[in-house]
């Protein structure tokens, strides 16, 4: 299988990650792209999304996020949320955190499966690249507080989700 390819817009030039933040990226399984597209998408993303919503980083801030494959994410899925089946991309917080409220020393984890993303992309007729910094910034967004437990937390992650990767050139994911 050929290794997926990322978005005409996962090379801009500007990958360096959010002054403060620290952000360690692993793949353990599934195709991927290689380790350094995977590292420049996920700091792009973190980046505009920590510009926009004015999030003060503090010195020193984690966030590990990890690209696995299906089989990983299922039981991950079912120990952490009582679900035994792949889903897209979960986030594992080191800390409750509110909307506009102060980030914490470490933000958490990230974790996305590559068949159910690029199966997401091809169903939805997106590039991969771009619904996969869609979920790399939900999952960012559930780390520094958003939800969509209720529709209007839903509208808010989404509203906010549309302004960040439309500022970063990739279509509403919602459209």
């Amino acid at each position: 299988m050929a290794r997926s390819s990322m978005p005409r817009n996962a090379a801009l030039p500007d990958t360096r990650p959010p002054a403060g933040l620290a952000i360690a990226v692993a793949v353990e399984a599934g195709d991927w792209p290689g380790e350094e597209e995977l590292e420049a998408l996920a700091q792009r993303v973190t980046a505009a999304a920590v510009a926009d919503l004015g999030l003060a980083v503090p010195d020193g801030c984690e966030l590990g996020v990890t690209f696995t494959d299906d089989a990983a994410i299922r039981a991950l899925n079912a120990e952490w949320r009582g679900k035994d089946q792949p889903t897209n991309v979960l986030s594992f917080p080191a800390f409750s955190v509110s909307v506009d409220a102060p980030l914490p020393p470490m933000l958490g984890d990230i974790v996305l499966a590559h068949e159910t993303v690029a199966r997401e992309a091809r169903e939805e007729e997106k590039p991969f690249g771009d619904h996969l910094a869609h979920l790399v910034l939900h999952g960012f967004l559930h780390l520094v507080g958003y939800d969509h437990e209720t529709d209007m937390e839903a509208e808010q992650m989404e509203a906010a989700e549309r302004r960040i990767l439309a500022g970063l050139a990739i279509p509403d994911p919602y459209a």
